[in-house]
């Protein structure tokens, strides 16, 4: 299901939520904490023929709120759209993205689903509009970025077809988040026939 740029056309509903580009000041700029709880983290085991990652039970489950550590003002080159889910006019949900012609790749920025929407298919649905979005761009692939101890989120990109492309060990240094792993996932776009 492609989902046009505005207007009534791109909106797309699953059950009481409503799915569209963001239109308004309030839909860009609206924000949602992200947080998560895991009882497991993806371990990244180094060994002289590179690396392997492997899912280790926690003794006890880690929870964490992302701090706010993006800068002011600070705007990246590309094309970037927002897809918002909305409860009504409220912002449930959204979707950051950014189109790279160059390697022809869509980044997900960013992904958030505020805590009672969650386990409903939100983040999914997004997940669907941007890839749609990214087809019509011509996109090759999707990519993004996760901490190695955001398990929930490892677990439903590889449910949307993700898989691990890379990883660094040093993204996170000097943060709030020093010591965790930052995992690369991607996942081919398929496009139909003829295109």
């Amino acid at each position: 299901m492609t989902l046009p740029d505005s207007g009534p056309a791109g909106r797309g509903a699953v059950g009481a939520i409503t799915y569209r580009v963001a239109e308004s000041e309030r839909d860009r700029s609206a924000v949602i904490k992200g947080e998560f709880s895991s009882d497991t983290v993806f371990e990244v085991v180094r060994s002289e023929e590179g690396f392997s990652i492997r899912p280790t039970r926690l003794d006890a489950p880690v929870h964490k709120v992302f701090p706010d550590d993006e800068p002011a003002g600070e705007e990246a080159p590309g094309d970037r759209r927002r897809f918002v889910a909305l409860d009504g006019d409220h912002v449930c949900g959204y979707a950051d993205t950014e189109y790279e012609p160059w390697n022809r790749r869509l980044t997900i920025a960013d992904i958030e689903v505020a805590g009672p929407y969650r386990g409903r298919g939100i983040g999914r649905a997004l997940m669907d509009h941007a890839i749609d979005w990214a087809r019509s761009r011509g996109a090759g692939h999707v990519w993004l970025e996760v901490t190695n101890i955001n398990a929930p989120a490892i677990r439903a990109y590889q449910r949307m077809g993700f898989t691990f492309c890379g990883l660094d060990t040093s993204l996170y240094s000097g943060t709030e988040s020093e010591g965790e792993t930052a995992l690369f996932m991607s996942r081919v776009i398929d496009h139909p026939a003829g295109r």
